[in-house]
């Protein structure tokens, strides 16, 4: 046997330790209730050209040290995996054909190492949400076009590279030095790094709405003004708007994998059923792991937070697509409120049918984050290849408690 896919199970325990003797090139055991830590036997491996394991939330942590000797992966997938190391244990240098790495959601500490971004062949690196500090290489290769560093301790000044073209990376929630006046970064990261003091003169507690994934402004039924969120959020990017108060923004980390056409996207012409607002639905925002929406600048409080929802990509029971999964988790101010989340089922396993989920968000640091995240759970390839992770179709957050409330202008 050559190749063992067996993620989106109900596997529980460890890994078990003899499938390391066996003789496989393509490994995946993503989106199963396994408890770490990884087994070493797994260092067997070194003829595996990809490695796909994800979602250990339970258990012993693991090293990096299974991974020294497999030097012939072009894939390597270890995300949200209870990882404890330093990125300088593994010498990167010798995986000349690593075009794909994914280590994010785990605790791997130190600093970027300089070899890792000379790698020729590497055209996407997610590290985001780990605990690497100091500052970023000062080089890397023209082939690396994807890069997320989001959510770690990473200090100092930008290195020049920075400022490539069709550069395709995401900084968000770190310490770095930034200066307006030179950076070609868009607006607003200074108001997402940790400890941002932005707005803390001129707080407010004002509602907002947004329309995910749409270039249309609308006013709701419940007299939200629901605003264009139109932007191109790909493999490592992030925007905030600056059109009206609070600033919100967004962020989106992840890779579709297997497929050469990437939708970030999702829209729809037809009519939705459970709402007085079906345009609302009609787009949506789509994440291969990693989605978060942010209000910038509110003064403290209690916030009511609604999240809208329809699935638009399978079909109803009878049809092949109905097969169709999407299950991902819920986090509001860094809390899990939903796990295996599931739009379909929760519409009864009714496709265009609207979904709403109302939560309180304590702020507490001026910020409210609304965080989306693939847990390795759902089917892959319906109704296509690649179309999976979390999506969402409208968002708002309205004062809940009596703040220093000013209408929106």
């Amino acid at each position: 046997m050559k190749i063992l896919w067996a993620s989106d199970n109900n596997f529980t325990g460890q890994i078990p330790d003899y499938i390391g003797s066996w003789n496989l090139t393509d490994l995946r055991f993503q989106g199963n209730y396994f408890h770490g830590p990884i087994p070493s036997t797994l260092s067997n491996l070194v003829q595996l050209t990809s490695l796909r394991i994800g979602d250990i939330e339970n258990g012993s942590s693991s090293s990096l040290a299974f991974i020294s000797k497999m030097t012939s992966l072009s894939t390597l997938i270890l995300r949200n995996c209870r990882i404890s190391d330093s990125l300088a244990s593994i010498d990167f240098s010798k995986f000349l054909n690593l075009t794909l790495m994914d280590l994010s959601f785990n605790n791997i500490t130190g600093q970027v190492p300089q070899t890792l971004l000379n790698l020729n062949s590497l055209n996407y690196l997610f590290l985001g949400n780990n605990s690497l500090s100091g500052s970023l290489p000062s080089s890397k290769q023209p082939s690396l076009r994807n890069l997320d560093f989001s959510y770690n301790q990473l200090s100092g000044n930008f290195p020049s590279w920075i400022r490539d073209e069709n550069l395709q990376v995401n900084l968000v929630a770190n310490n770095f030095v930034i200066n307006r006046s030179n950076s070609v970064l868009p607006l607003g990261l200074e108001c997402l790094q940790r400890n941002t003091t932005c707005f803390l003169s001129a707080l407010v507690s004002s509602p907002f709405a947004v329309n995910c994934g749409s270039r249309r402004s609308i006013t709701g039924s419940d007299n939200n003004v629901y605003q264009t969120d139109d932007a191109s959020l790909e493999s490592a990017s992030y925007v905030e708007t600056q059109r009206s108060r609070p600033i919100w923004g967004v962020s989106n980390v992840g890779k579709f994998m297997d497929t050469s056409t990437e939708n970030y996207k999702i829209y729809s012409v037809r009519q939705f059923q459970g709402t007085l607002d079906s345009e609302l639905f009609q787009d949506a925002r789509m994440s291969p792991s990693s989605l978060r929406y942010y209000g910038i600048g509110l003064e403290n409080g209690n916030y009511s937070v609604m999240l809208q929802f329809a699935e638009t990509g399978f079909g109803d029971p009878g049809s092949w697509t109905s097969t169709g999964r999407r299950v991902f988790d819920i986090y509001i101010q860094g809390e899990r409120k939903e796990h295996n989340f599931d739009i379909m089922k929760e519409a009864g396993g009714k496709s265009y049918t609207a979904i709403k989920k109302n939560y309180t968000a304590h702020v507490t640091k001026n910020i409210v984050e609304i965080h989306l995240f693939w847990g390795g759970k759902g089917t892959c390839c319906i109704p296509s290849q690649g179309y999976y992770g979390p999506s969402i179709s409208a968002l708002s957050v309205i004062p809940s408690t009596l703040l220093n409330y000013k209408s929106w202008s």
